[in-house]
């Protein structure tokens, strides 16, 4: 059976930042058939639920592994080290499973692909990966967005 690694709020695990989970009919359809590694970042990396939100300031989750930008939350305070943190831990869990692929929550800091807020807290997305789907992409694993219902 093909493993498939899916944020776990997308499970509908309360795990998001305000404590939410987001599950979807149409993501648990389209995983029907496939063995699921329900997986949150953030809580792997010892982050609480609920948290202050966070954004990528400088760039994206690719600028992050490399360096150049850091994952703040709204209060300014640098929580890059967690999302990591946690991004290596999803990758570890990703491996274990043996999933090619990732479906992943859109716009997250550390699960989006393809957009992210832009850092300055105003709802603006901006082209870009997260950490950890960015992480992921690196390591030959196929990530693909999925929003809530």
């Amino acid at each position: 059976m093909e493993s498939v690694l899916v944020s776990a709020c997308l499970r509908g695990v309360p795990c998001r930042f305000d404590r939410r989970g987001k599950a979807s009919a149409g993501v648990a359809e389209a995983l029907e058939g496939r063995r699921v590694v329900a997986f949150c970042p953030e809580v792997a990396a010892g982050l609480a639920t609920p948290r202050r939100p966070a954004e990528i300031v400088g760039g994206d989750g690719h600028d992050v592994l490399d360096g150049r930008a850091r994952v703040v939350d709204d209060t300014g305070r640098d929580v890059t080290d967690a999302f990591l943190d946690g991004a290596r831990r999803a990758l570890a869990a990703a491996r274990a499973g043996g999933c090619a692929e990732a479906v992943l929550m859109a716009r997250s800091p550390s699960c989006g692909r393809g957009a992210v807020y832009d850092g300055t807290f105003g709802g603006v997305l901006r082209e870009g990966d997260g950490v950890t789907a960015a992480l992921l992409e690196r390591h030959g694993i196929t990530v693909r967005p999925a929003t809530g219902d």
